[in-house]
């Protein structure tokens, strides 16, 4: 009896630890596929209509609309008129929060900018957006980069 409980508790938390890992893992391939096929092909709509939840889509953005079909009228037609790319640099998951560190060019000749998107994920879809950028400055003052 008194190895039952610890062996136990050793079991429900390694199966705990071992769903988590899952949905970290979705979540992280969910949102790379979207970032990818978004700003990296630069293929925005068909990106939303594929990753992004049509019933609902949060935006934290104060210059961005809710909804699917706010983000496709908006910041995909935007991308698909102009030369907006981005290279991701990393991705980072807990759960269902995943977060994007990107450098964002509004053209070739750009310095461009380093940008944070952070992303939550509900049934395998998009349902909610956050971002930070900051422009790369021409001079710095150190020898870091900003990835």
């Amino acid at each position: 009896m008194n190895l039952i409980f610890p062996a136990l508790i050793i079991i429900f938390t390694f199966n705990i630890s071992v769903a988590n890992a899952h949905e970290h893992s979705e979540s992280k391939k969910i949102v790379n596929a979207f970032f990818d096929l978004a700003f990296v092909q630069r293929k925005p709509t068909e990106a939303a209509k594929k990753y992004i939840s049509p019933n609902k889509y949060i935006q934290h953005n104060p210059e961005a609309v809710d909804g699917r079909e706010a983000f496709i009228k908006g910041f995909a037609a935007y991308v698909e008129k102009t030369s907006y790319q981005c290279q991701i640099k990393q991705v980072i998951a807990d759960s269902d929060i995943v977060a994007v560190h990107s450098l964002c060019k509004e053209s070739a000749k750009d310095v461009g900018s380093a940008v944070v998107d952070i992303f939550r994920i509900e049934h395998n879809l998009i349902v909610e957006h956050w971002d930070v950028q900051q422009a790369i400055p021409v001079k710095s003052a150190n020898k870091n980069t900003m990835f």
